[in-house]
């Protein structure tokens, strides 16, 4: 279950990836499967691709790629998560989501 984003956010996050960008939704969420995993970020892009040829360049399996209709994406948890949030300057989810 998601929660603690807007959905205007969901909305602009989908729109991004609907046109092919590599797009950043991180959120809080609870899933029984991934115990002490508070957030998770969505990356997300259309072109699958772009998606797989990212999720290569920063040492993720494609095969993980959840191909869901109009907006693919890939699941990004824990320490990678913080890595890749870091890595692409994207400072305000990582603190808005106590990340750092």
């Amino acid at each position: 279950m998601a929660f603690g984003i807007s959905r205007s956010e969901v909305t602009a996050w989908k729109e991004a990836v609907a046109r092919g960008e590599i797009a950043y939704l991180t959120h809080y969420w609870v899933d029984p499967r991934f115990p002490g995993m508070k957030t998770v970020t969505k990356v997300g892009c259309a072109d699958l691709d772009k998606l797989a040829l990212w999720c290569r360049d920063n040492g993720l399996n494609p095969r993980y790629i959840h191909r869901r209709d109009k907006y693919p994406h890939f699941d990004l948890l824990g320490p990678k998560q913080k890595e890749i949030l870091l890595r692409e300057n994207l400072h305000a989810q990582l603190e808005r989501f106590h990340l750092l």
